[in-house]
């Protein structure tokens, strides 16, 4: 519009108006670490009840809105005060604690982890998650807060977040993207020395992007989330941040642009140097490449030179199980983006895309971000044990020649933060029976093993008034959601009339993806309401989960599940609750009795879902995929299937629905209503023992963190420090060195095998192997030459292998060497070994570098 036709708006920003007795309430409103504090929370509900459900939990927005007579009330009640001045001196003492990591770990207080997320589920009131991955983002960095391990997040700030959800009249799902207001956030912009905002600045193809820098205060933990709605930035260029995973794959690359590139400047820009850096999923595997070129900057040395340190102190996670869900861009996009970046790495553009392919020589194959971020990282995980060994599998042609069981990916599985999904009811009856360690130190085993002193009726009374909290909160929840939909009045009115707060509850919430199969319980609908019609033994489910919008599939499936429970025969029994977040959530893994979870085994790489109900007591019913491979025991809760694998998918639908009914009919719902003359269903009350005092020590995301600090974070600044040391030194050899091995590798050969004996050995005796192996111009001793040995199956081949290294014997002849190693017969049965030459230079991550491996 030309000048004085548009208004100039002018923007200021208005304060809640405290008392001064009440300023504490500011400082706690303002640190996330309330959300995992019941206490905390009750003192914010209390100043006005209706009013904390209005704003959605969400304290600061409170503190602003609320009558000014009610904060004059409060400031001039002394049980109030008395309630305020308790959270705020626990806060404070929490932030002054030195917390494990400097316990056990003093001597690496240089040490300082960057963790990079596309998404972080901290609480309702901030939604800039999805699901399991923001979640589990969220819940490692309350964890790293409590052990005090030194870290700090990198994220995005979505305007609109991820979409809410609402269904049609016909229970269609429909989004909705409402605006966040930042300002009613408990996040703050970042300021220069000067007062000015921090922006940092990225580079898209056409015009640079500023972005503006905030930080939320999670415990003793600082994230900071980048935000490209900025007047300085065009409108296109403003809505990269406006939607998680919304937009296309162009948007979707500029997203991750923003996330790892700029996510490194905006921590160079706060002189934030962290040791380590880990990528949570692939979408910030560009950090890799900004680390790589910053470190080129002024020097004269190769990508390959800065490579080695750079691998050495990233780590990345996957959660992905299959390609398919791989965030892969076509070449011609890659290059679009990057034409201009790609010579201040010192590569060519082949020489790029390269990184991100998994066939190199295949110039036609996309840019996975998966693979640029393993084949920048030296520390690679999968997310539980089975996930592990499906990463391995999926991944092997990156190593190939190596057995996929040494395949370098290791799993490390994934937890909950305890007390963030743990029901008030159930806190109290841990405060009561067990020490305070199960809140600072839930990983302990010996302190859950107070649950077996719990009176059954005392847990059972806690977990009956978290089932009935669940259903009062469904029913007014349903109530809103018709009335929102339009639906009939005697609809509405019936919805305060579903569910039975004494009944069996099976609770289903999680994305509504095909491979999740939340219709699997649907299969059979003769079985199924003949099981929901039952009043002697009555059963009853609640649903909830997201789509994500462009999935028809999944849409369909919620339609159907809302359409069954029209019906007036189950209507009462079948509650499909909208817009699943983390307060739905915490919900149903506190109220319901039984978690169900059919994926379609092995695409759900861990499941966290599952393990916030067991902390509650809430026994799982589940296919045994992710995380209940390792959690399942038959006294704690119910397996679907045996972990079968299937080559017809529809088949494995028959089966698996039939053994889920069989379960519900013949062993959970006979549990759950055998009542003695007390009506205590003791059976059920030890298996949710069990499952407490067992899963609860395990599955919690204080281990989690403890586990990657000591198998990824540490040894990783170690690694990087060594190789970093006199301006690169080794760093430099070691990629010469791999140069080196690359050239020559191919003259490697294994010319003749020597065994002692005949063949025939007893156990306690040993067969000496001796290997002559031609290595021109190489030196032996910077070669691994191993024994690959262990018995043969009746495929033919080695099982359970051990590797046993050879030592140079002597050297034959010019670049000839023979090499001697021994196995010892400790089994009896048909054996087999095979010899291999890997690279053995001390600096290496692991022996197993892409390509460079020789079998006899």
């Amino acid at each position: 519009m030309a000048d004085g036709i548009a208004p100039t708006i002018r923007t200021f920003q208005v304060f809640p108006d405290l008392p001064a007795p009440l300023q504490p309430l500011l400082e706690l409103a303002r640190n996330l670490w309330w959300v995992w504090q019941p206490d905390a929370v009750e003192l914010f509900r209390r100043l006005d009840r209706k009013l904390w459900e209005d704003v959605y939990h969400n304290p600061l927005k409170l503190l602003g809105v609320i009558a000014q007579s009610k904060l004059v009330a409060a400031a001039d009640d002394d049980g109030f005060l008395a309630h305020m001045n308790r959270v705020h001196e626990a806060f404070k003492e929490y932030l002054a604690e030195k917390g494990w990591y400097y316990e056990k770990h003093a001597d690496k207080s240089k040490l300082l982890v960057a963790y990079f997320s596309a998404e972080f589920g901290l609480h309702e009131s901030l939604p800039i998650y999805s699901g399991g991955l923001g979640i589990l983002a969220g819940d490692h960095l309350k964890s790293a807060s409590e052990l005090n391990v030194p870290l700090v997040g990198v994220g995005l700030l979505y305007r609109n977040g991820y979409f809410q959800q609402y269904l049609t009249a016909d229970g269609w799902q429909q989004e909705a993207y409402p605006e966040l207001d930042f300002y009613n956030l408990a996040i703050e912009p970042i300021k220069n020395p000067d007062g000015s905002t921090l922006y940092v600045r990225v580079d898209m193809p056409d015009n640079p992007v500023f972005c503006k820098v905030w930080r939320a205060s999670v415990g003793r933990i600082s994230l900071y989330l980048l935000d490209t709605n900025s007047q300085q930035n065009s409108p296109a260029d403003r809505e990269i941040t406006s939607k998680l995973y919304g937009g296309g794959t162009e948007t979707r690359i500029k997203q991750e642009i923003v996330l790892g590139i700029g996510g490194v400047r905006a921590l160079a820009a706060l002189n934030v140097a962290p040791t380590t850096f880990h990528m949570n999923e692939g979408h910030s595997a560009f950090l890799a490449l900004e680390r790589i070129r910053r470190r080129l900057e002024g020097n004269g040395l190769s990508f390959d030179e800065v490579r080695q340190e750079v691998m050495a102190t990233n780590c990345f996670t996957t959660h992905t199980p299959v390609p398919a869900g791989i965030d892969t861009f076509s070449p011609d996009l890659v290059l679009k983006y990057f034409k201009s970046y790609i010579p201040s790495l010192r590569l060519d553009d082949e020489g790029f895309l390269a990184l991100g392919r998994e066939d190199v020589s295949n110039k036609k194959q996309g840019f996975s971000m998966a693979l640029l971020a393993i084949r920048l990282a030296d520390h690679i995980n999968g997310v539980s044990k089975l996930h592990g060994e499906v990463s391995r599998k999926m991944w092997h042609n990156v190593w190939p020649g190596v057995p996929a069981d040494e395949v370098p990916i290791q799993h490390i599985t994934n937890g909950i933060h305890t007390r963030t999904w743990l029901s008030q009811d159930i806190s109290y009856i841990l405060d009561r029976y067990l020490s305070s360690e199960w809140m600072t130190n839930p990983s302990d085993n010996s302190v859950w093993e107070g649950i077996a002193q719990i009176p059954d009726e005392e847990l059972w009374r806690a977990h009956e008034r978290s089932r009935a909290r669940m259903v009062s909160w469904a029913r007014q929840t349903l109530r809103e959601q018709l009335i929102h939909r339009g639906a009939a009045y005697d609809d509405v009115a019936l919805a305060d009339q579903v569910l039975d707060p004494e009944a069996l509850t099976i609770g289903f919430a999680r994305r509504f993806a095909t491979y999740k199969r939340g219709t699997l319980l649907f299969r059979d609908m003769d079985r199924l309401r003949k099981l929901i019609e039952d009043s002697k033994h009555p059963i009853q489910f609640v649903f909830a989960g997201k789509a994500h919008p462009a999935d028809h599939e999944g849409k369909d499936l919620i339609k159907q599940i809302v359409n069954f429970a029209r019906d007036g025969a189950v209507r009462r029994r079948i509650v499909f609750i909208e817009n699943y977040d983390m307060n739905v959530a915490r919900h149903l893994v506190q109220g319901v009795d039984v978690w169900l979870n059919t994926p379609r085994r092995p695409y759900e790489a861990s499941g966290t879902s599952g393990m916030k109900a067991a902390a509650n007591g809430v026994l799982n019913c589940s296919v045994l995929d992710g995380w209940w491979v390792e959690g399942y025991q038959a006294d704690l809760g119910w397996a679907i299937g045996r972990g079968e694998s299937y080559s017809d998918p529809n088949y494995q639908d028959q089966v698996e629905s039939q053994a889920l009914y069989d379960l519900l009919e013949k062993e959970i719902l006979p549990v759950f209503y055998h009542r003695g003359v007390d009506n205590t269903p003791r059976e059920w009350i030890a298996r949710m023992k069990n499952c407490m005092r067992r899963l609860a020590p395990v599955f919690n995301t204080n281990r989690m963190v403890s586990n990657y600090t000591e198998m990824f974070y540490i040894p990783a600044m170690d690694r990087g420090d060594l190789l970093a040391a006199e301006q690169l030194k080794r760093g430099i050899a070691l990629a010469h060195a791999k140069d080196q091995m690359r050239h020559l590798w191919g003259n490697i050969k294994i010319v003749g095998v020597h065994t002692s004996g005949n063949g025939h050995f007893k156990v306690g005796d040993s067969m000496q192997v001796e290997a002559m192996i031609d290595l021109p111009g190489l030196n032996p001793n910077d070669l691994l030459v191993q024994l690959y040995a262990g018995p043969i199956s009746a495929q033919g081949e080695i099982e359970q292998p051990q590797a046993l290294n050879m030592s140079v014997g002597k050297s034959l002849a010019a670049d000839r060497y023979l090499f001697v190693g021994k196995i010892d017969c400790h089994i009896s049965g048909r054996q087999g070994f095979a010899i291999r030459v890997l690279p053995g230079n001390q600096d290496l991550a692991t022996p197993f570098e892409p390509g460079l491996i020789v079998w006899n």
